[in-house]
């Protein structure tokens, strides 16, 4: 990573956070346009939202450089992807793999995408043993439609929140978030909705009513911003898109949303920091305003 940096005070992301309420439609300021590095000691108030990381932003780093990775950004709150954590470890692997989370201070709020296209009961229980194995809360996760009763079935055994994964246009079970509503129904309250704003645009939902349509189904939210609602490809900087992530922002503060607010960076994978940098700045600054 580079040691070059553009520092951003409290109050320079607070202003910007400032305008973005004002105004929800305009992008991100170029204020922050070079930044390059991390600063990850910025004085930072107390925040209404538990904003962190989806580690898979973090995909082409070792388990030991996105962990200190977060630790240069400042999250306190990560979403583990099994390529920082492996699935086919031993039960004392996926411990010791936690513990290196926790003693960095990072609280580890779920884990996946876990996909399950059948009903194969000793494969999701595997899974969920990895899970709790993990200390993750809360599993995201793309379970096929008929696998519903299975899931449901191991929510109860484990205790373990299960929040569905829409993935857009493209995805043939969980285009949007109203498609997991709507097969749910009033299953367990611990199986909900995770929300990706990306996607969910993409499939058509409005993402700001969708927040208090899902209500206490909303358990886990993907941050991320387009530049057209239409294309994944047009991935950018959280603030530099079309999005109302602000809209989102103000629902959840509303909602009391206390489930974990995460930036999915998916581009520039081989130097996703600066961006990573960017992204959550805009959303500290945000929640911070809307306090």
């Amino acid at each position: 990573m580079s040691s070059s940096s553009v520092s951003l005070s409290r109050r320079s992301v607070l202003q910007l956070a400032g305008a973005a309420v004002t105004l929800p439609l305009l992008p991100l300021a170029r204020a922050v346009a070079s930044s390059t590095a991390v600063v990850a000691d910025v004085a930072r108030p107390a925040l209404p939202l538990k904003i962190g990381v989806a580690s898979y932003s973090l995909r082409k780093f070792p388990r030991d450089k996105a962990i200190a990775a977060l630790k240069e950004l400042g999250v306190s709150y990560v979403t583990i992807k099994d390529v920082h954590l492996a699935r086919t470890d031993t039960p004392e692997q996926i411990r010791a793999a936690r513990q290196e989370f926790e003693d960095a201070g990072i609280t580890i709020m779920g884990g996946g995408t876990l996909t399950w296209k059948t009903a194969d009961e000793a494969a999701m229980r595997k899974d969920f043993e990895y899970a709790r194995a993990a200390g993750m809360p809360l599993v995201v996760c793309s379970p096929a439609p008929d696998t519903l009763d299975l899931l449901e079935k191991m929510v109860k055994e484990f205790d373990i929140k299960a929040a569905i994964h829409n993935h857009g246009t493209e995805d043939p079970w969980w285009p949007a978030p109203s498609d997991v509503l709507a097969k749910i129904g009033n299953r367990d309250p611990r199986m909900g909705v995770c929300m990706d704003i990306g996607h969910a645009v993409r499939a058509g939902a409005d993402v700001v009513k969708a927040v208090s349509q899902a209500g206490p189904r909303l358990l886990d939210l993907h941050i991320k911003d387009l530049t057209d609602t239409t294309s994944r490809d047009s991935q950018v900087e959280v603030g530099r898109g079309v999005l109302p992530v602000v809209g989102v922002f103000r629902e959840l503060v509303k909602a009391k949303f206390a489930g974990h607010v995460s930036l999915e960076y998916e581009i520039k994978a081989d130097t996703p920091v600066p961006g990573m940098l960017e992204s959550l700045s805009y959303m500290r600054g945000i929640a911070a305003a809307l306090a």
